[in-house]
């Protein structure tokens, strides 16, 4: 290959000599790995090196995705499955909070079904690459920016989720300028067609946003602000995975093919009239003879064949492969998506689902926190409940513990805490303090109040164990050494006191 440069042309002269073209060929070689003999490798000539990839954007085709995830029960699961997931256990509330007060904001997030209005937003965000959910509160304007301390009491009414086609979002004028996560983001979101708050404008404030795939800048300009639609990326696995399925569906209608050889058949077929449905009724008659007592009626020249169907070995795995494919492109495991445990292993998918479980929490913590604790800090306040920098609303684990693992987690952290004040390290306080934060792992001391814990806060640190046996000891020493004086004679009482002999 190296020898095609033509190294000892007189009109290449200068720097250019053989090292130059023995480097630069290296050079080549590096990009990637080429055989022009064997036609192997990109650029040498094969069928593989025509292949590339498309531009396929069915984001933009909204009825197309709305098909998809009402009709294909593959998309609706892309969907659905990781915003159900990411909204199911809820939330436990941290910080300093009373216990009431806290079952006062859950009950108001129930009452005004946030979570599913959450839901929804996420999963219209994933569908259609954006949505938004507007936070409501009574009484404010929705183009000022959002006041946690002027809402009033009773103020929050839930959330509203639009998706991006409800929206008109995309303005170079009014963009985000302050410095932090929505630097360049959308200032207004006017609502564009929804039978609720039509033509208004909402502040970015009072909203939070939900996204499908993420997208670099000039795709994102070319979405009008938005992400693209998780569909996108699965389209084509998905049409092959439902064309597999559906094909071998197909395979059962043509398992057992019987074929009858009739001389002048495409006469009778031609002519038509009462030779041809009288040909209709002969194999009418032969196909319910054949399946009730399985007598074939033949006429003595007609000629009658049996094809049985091929084997179908091998057709699991291939659509098992396509499952997989399916499962890794949406990052969700078979055992969620399909309900299944992995094919071929005597794994129940536990391992699957950790890992899933963990990317969840991920999603949540990077995506949902911060408008989560938005939303949960606005229907406190509408509660009349005084809140701080200390509330926050952290995401429950949706991986639980079996029971046992609960009790035996419960009795080592007592243990723990004991041996602590045992030593004097812990005060009871917060001693306690552990215990009762522990009982969002275990479901274990949540009869601790807050009333109780107060109590404790003037106990200092008990004495550690050894001083306190040691001071016990002298004390009990102390004691048997004063009694046993208490006990003894006097010694003037003892001497003699008649006369000497």
């Amino acid at each position: 290959m190296l020898k095609t440069i033509g190294v000892r042309n007189t009109a290449l002269k200068g720097n250019f000599n053989v090292a130059d073209a023995k480097a630069r060929g290296r050079a080549k070689a590096l990009d990637s790995f080429q055989n022009f003999a064997a036609k192997l490798g990109m650029g040498t000539g094969n069928q593989m090196s025509n292949s590339t990839y498309g531009y396929n954007p069915i984001t933009r085709v909204r009825t197309l995705l709305e098909w998809i995830h009402r009709g294909s029960w593959i998309g609706g699961m892309a969907v659905d499955v990781i915003a159900d997931d990411a909204t199911r256990a809820g939330v436990t509330i941290r910080g300093d909070i009373k216990s009431e007060d806290v079952k006062k904001v859950e009950d108001v997030m129930t009452r005004l079904n946030v979570w599913g209005a959450m839901n929804e937003t996420i999963k219209w965000g994933r569908l259609y690459g954006g949505a938004i959910g507007v936070i409501l509160i009574d009484g404010q304007d929705m183009e000022t920016p959002l006041n946690e301390d002027s809402i009033a009491k009773g103020a929050f009414r839930g959330v509203l989720p639009l998706d991006r086609w409800m929206v008109d979002v995309f303005s170079t004028s009014e963009v985000v300028t302050e410095l932090g996560p929505d630097l360049g983001k959308p200032m207004y979101y006017r609502i564009v067609a929804s039978p609720a708050l039509r033509g208004m404008r909402i502040h970015y404030s009072r909203l939070f946003r939900a996204e499908g795939t993420q997208l670099t800048y000039w795709q994102r300009m070319s979405e009008n602000g938005w992400s693209a639609s998780v569909l996108e990326r699965l389209y084509d696995r998905m049409i092959a995975f439902d064309s597999a399925t559906t094909g071998a569906a197909q395979l059962v209608y043509k398992s057992y093919l019987r074929t009858i050889k009739m001389n002048g058949l495409r006469d009778v077929i031609a002519q038509g009239g009462d030779m041809l449905e009288g040909v209709v009724k002969y194999i009418d008659m032969m196909a319910r003879f054949q399946s009730i007592e399985g007598i074939t009626l033949l006429d003595g020249e007609d000629e009658f064949d049996v094809a049985t169907a091929p084997s179908f070995s091998g057709l699991n795995d291939a659509l098992v492969q396509f499952g997989q494919q399916l499962a890794g492109a949406t990052g969700i495991p078979l055992v969620r998506l399909f309900g299944q445990s992995p094919a071929g292993l005597n794994s129940t998918g536990e391992s699957d689902l950790r890992l899933y479980y963990d990317n969840i929490l991920q999603f949540q913590k990077r995506t949902l926190h911060v408008p989560v604790n938005k939303v949960y800090r606005c229907a406190a306040i509408s509660e009349g409940i005084k809140i701080n920098e200390s509330f926050e609303a952290e995401f429950t684990p949706l991986w639980q513990l079996e029971e046992t693992d609960k009790i035996d987690i419960a009795t080592k952290a007592a243990t723990m805490v004991a041996d602590l004040v045992d030593r004097g390290i812990y005060t009871p306080e917060m001693a306690v303090r552990d215990l009762q934060s522990n009982n969002s792992v275990t479901g274990y001391f949540e009869n601790i109040d807050d009333a109780y814990v107060a109590s404790l806060a003037d106990l200092g640190p008990p004495m550690p164990t050894e001083v306190r046996t040691a001071q016990e000891r002298n004390t009990g020493q102390e004691s048997v050494a004063k009694l046993r004086n208490e006990e003894a004679p006097d010694e003037e009482d003892d001497k003699p006191t008649g006369p000497v002999m």
